[in-house]
């Protein structure tokens, strides 16, 4: 309609832009910007974005660009930050739609742990003027922000924050922390970019995560707490990048959550296609399906093939029917396995689970149907994996449609 100027997605002029907006010029390390070509070229050539899709792409660039901008600043201004210890982390490794959000929120209820809330995995870095926040002259605007990109979501799309239910202040992964570095499948789950996906999936991610922990180290400082805590940490990415993320925790204790793959693969599939028809109006359906069926089998090819430098006492299998059936005693399998009491903990993990109940009222329907897969097409991808672990079908999720919570 002409209300705004058209996007320009040009690495330079959103640079610039940047440090123009800010004042500031240190992006920190450069390696970013190799992911950041890969994928303004891949948009151009592949997303096929209606005008909307241009506008967020700029936006979400530009907020990524001046965070980085900030954070250096924060840095700089309090070097105690990256002095900050990362020990022992709690990292939740599983396929998209495995169960690894419940088993997150599970941990995170108990205040033994440290972890991220939806408004800082959007916006990790504090604004300039965070340090009047904490001396408690001003409130932090980030939640704020927060908010009104959910209810942009849900407006552009009301299924998008049903299939995966947040607020600002609830638990939330670390995945826009790796977006900090242009990297993550964040982008794929928006945008068709599928060559910047294979472009990635043939790098080292080392430099995104340690800047992701960098990143971390600042959340940590900003919400004030011990860097005694440990860090719960959770996102499908860390599949891909498993020899990446222990290269930079390597006394990591990690959960790996296992889930039949015709139901991760159709609900991956949904929860893809109901954010990336909000940016494109020439999205396939088929395609989208085929490509997240490959994504899937990659993730598991990689966990599989890394997950051995995981020594066997710091690693721990979950399977989703445990949790569907027993999500108690399977809590306790894994306390038992942290070396942790788990009753200080149960009140609040009770209390998670009653409010999650309401949200059987909005149940994510799908099937591999709606994205012209079949079950036999899982299968020869993923059967190599059902096996290895012993993975139970679900017979719902296998044909029609598929609700899960």
């Amino acid at each position: 309609m002409g209300w705004v100027k058209p996007a320009r997605l040009e690495k330079q002029a959103l640079l610039d832009d940047a440090a123009e907006a800010t004042g500031l010029e240190d992006f920190g390390s450069d390696w970013f910007e190799r992911p950041f070509d890969v994928l303004l070229e891949s948009i151009r050539a592949e997303a096929k974005l209606n005008p909307a899709g241009d506008f967020s792409a700029m936006q979400q660039f530009h907020k990524v660009l001046k965070d980085r901008l900030w954070a250096q600043m924060w840095f700089a201004r309090h070097p105690e930050i990256l002095a900050r210890p990362i020990r022992r982390p709690v990292v939740i490794v599983g396929p998209m739609r495995s169960g690894t959000t419940r088993l997150h929120r599970l941990l995170a209820s108990d205040q033994r742990f440290s972890f991220m809330r939806s408004f800082e995995t959007i916006s990790p870095v504090p604004r300039p003027d965070f340090e009047e926040v904490l001396a408690g002259r001003k409130k932090d605007f980030r939640p704020v922000l927060a908010g009104r990109i959910m209810k942009v979501a849900r407006l552009a799309n009301p299924r998008t924050l049903n299939i995966h239910p947040t607020g600002p202040y609830e638990p939330e992964e670390e995945l826009g922390l790796l977006v900090n570095s242009m990297w993550g499948m964040k982008h794929e789950a928006q945008w068709m970019v599928p060559s910047y996906g294979r472009w990635c999936e043939g790098e080292d991610a080392t430099p995104a995560y340690e800047h992701m922990a960098n990143l971390l180290r600042l959340v940590g400082w900003s919400q004030q707490v011990s860097s005694i805590r440990p860090w719960i940490l959770k996102t499908p990415q860390h599949m891909l990048d498993l020899d990446a993320l222990l290269n930079v925790f390597p006394d990591a204790r990690v959960i790996f959550t296992h889930r039949d793959p015709n139901a991760v693969v159709g609900s991956a599939a949904s929860l893809a296609w109901n954010q990336t028809i909000i940016y494109s109006d020439h999205a396939d359906a088929n395609e989208l399906g085929r490509e997240w069926l490959r994504k899937t089998r990659v993730e598991v090819e990689r966990m599989m093939a890394a997950r051995s430098r995981v020594p066997a006492e710091r690693r721990i299998d979950i399977h989703y029917e445990s949790m569907e059936r027993d999500w108690r005693s399977t809590m306790g399998r894994i306390y038992d396995f942290l070396g942790m009491d788990i009753a200080p903990a149960w009140t609040e993990m009770q209390g998670f689970i009653d409010r999650s109940r309401a949200l059987k009222r909005h149940p994510h329907n799908y099937s591999l149907a709606q994205f012209g897969l079949t079950p036999e097409m899982v299968q020869s991808e993923l059967g190599e994996y059902v096996d290895a672990f012993g993975v139970a079908s679900e017979t719902a999720g296998t044909g029609g449609a598929r609700s899960a919570h």
